[in-house]
């Protein structure tokens, strides 16, 4: 994740062969119960890859609340544990068939950097911990915020994670038996980011894709189901960015963006061909926002006021060339994500006044709809036509009417514990709201009454 150090980690090994359901140097995780919901009915969905479905982090769930009281919604439950570290990470959830899955650091030794990263599997209804597994070894400076960033990706029996130091690993949903696993890192002499890696994989068909940023590929597509490789980029000897990549249709072609490190590059998803990259710098080389893609066009923003741009991407034959249409250097999204709805992006800035603000823009034009303070910056999503805020110092989380009309807020609490900073996005499923702080996940009923 992000800060102003520019020290480098060094130095990390790889475990590629650790056991499932170990949970070494850390008792399993505990759950408490809140207030029991007094929800009639609830409609099971799934939230099965980082931003959802469409990817633009917007939930499908409907007839949820659209005010809180002081106390907020109420408390299903919060499971502590995800992760024994001081800091365990920033990792979001998925969730499906019943369970909720995300990634922490684990102590495994004396200090909190004799740690590995593992996956956690935990009941959708009570927080309790089903499974764990252990994905080699964590990322644990203290000088670039320890902790696993990616989330867990679902695909039907099985899961896959990316750890924060480059091994993914494709288990199976029920037991958390690994099924195959890979040194990303060292397979394609990936340098490891400043900040570690922060992907969340990315399924589409039969592959699994992974922005390596290495020596030996740009980009990697395996086989989800036996990890060999189908196709690389060749490198452009840039390391990865700290984004989840984007797919869509084009010009003919099945595509792929991301970011990288001084940018966002465009590949061909069926041979791994580049079709573009455009150049967008910013301070420490952190690009951690995904694109957006629609009507053609391609949307991302950054931090350190670099901004956000909109480009038209033009295809003829094989080629995409891409046009600038705008830029905006004030709507500048460090890392905490996006909503896009109806043709809007609402956001929080970073730079532009001090991370004070929140954002409303017309994606067409980058016209501003409206801004306002709300809680300080922080991670976003959105479902039932509510935005739901949460400021990443305090834990102050606003629910906030999802219209270009003007700044709504129809209710705020805090969460009352955990640790580190509130960089884990928030998820709505299954009437739900996850919240993760550190080593504590909630869970609250949003159904409507």
């Amino acid at each position: 994740m992000m800060t102003r150090s520019f020290c480098l980690f060094t130095a990390l090994l790889f475990c590629l062969s650790c056991a499932a359901d170990e949970p070494i140097g850390d008792a399993k995780i505990s759950a408490t119960s809140g207030v029991a919901s007094n929800t009639a009915s609830i409609t099971s969905s799934a939230w099965t890859v980082f931003h959802g479905t469409n990817q633009d982090n917007v939930s499908s769930e409907t007839g949820l609340l659209k005010s809180w009281t002081e106390e907020g919604p109420p408390l299903l439950w919060q499971a502590v544990g995800i992760g024994s570290t001081e800091f365990p990470g920033y990792s979001s959830v998925t969730v499906a068939n019943g369970r909720v899955f995300t990634a922490g650091n684990v102590k495994t030794g004396a200090t909190d950097q004799e740690a590995h990263a593992y996956v956690f599997a935990l009941d959708e209804k009570t927080g309790e911990e089903i499974w764990r597994y252990q994905n080699g070894p964590a990322w644990t400076d203290k000088g670039h915020f320890p902790g696993e960033r990616g989330t867990p990706t679902i695909d039907g029996d099985r899961i896959y994670a990316y750890s924060a130091v480059g091994r993914i690993a494709c288990l199976e949903a029920a037991t958390g038996k690994e099924i195959w696993a890979k040194d990303i890192r060292a397979e394609y002499e990936a340098d490891l980011p400043t900040w570690a890696f922060a992907e969340s994989p990315y399924i589409d068909g039969n592959k699994v894709i992974i922005w390596v940023g290495g020596k030996k590929a740009a980009v990697v597509a395996l086989n989800k189901m036996t990890g060999e490789p189908i196709w690389t980029t060749p490198s452009n000897d840039m390391r990865a960015g700290y984004a989840t990549m984007i797919a869509f249709d084009h010009g003919g072609q099945r595509v792929y963006a991301n970011t990288n490190q001084k940018g966002v590059l465009g590949v061909n998803g069926e041979t791994g061909a580049q079709l573009f990259h455009i150049t967008h710098e910013t301070s420490y080389d952190i690009l951690a926002t995904m694109p957006y893609f629609f009507d053609g066009k391609l949307f991302f923003s950054s931090g350190y006021g670099a901004g956000a741009k909109l480009y038209q991407l033009n295809a003829s034959g094989n080629t995409i060339t891409p046009e600038q249409i705008w830029e905006n250097k004030n709507y500048d999204n460090q890392h905490c994500g996006i909503v896009i709805k109806d043709g809007y992006a609402y956001f929080a800035t970073h730079s532009y006044k001090g991370g004070r603000n929140w954002m409303c823009i017309k994606l067409e034009d980058g016209t501003t709809a409206w801004e306002n303070p709300g809680v300080f910056k922080g991670p976003i999503t959105s479902a039932d036509g509510m935005l739901y805020c949460m400021s990443e110092r305090a834990g102050t989380v606003a629910l906030v009417k999802a219209t270009p009309e003007k700044y709504e807020e129809t209710g705020r609490f805090s969460l009352p514990e955990g640790v580190g900073m509130y960089w884990a996005h928030p998820v709505v499923v299954n009437k739900k709201l996850f919240l993760r702080h550190g080593n504590v996940l909630y869970c609250f009923d949003v159904a409507a009454r």
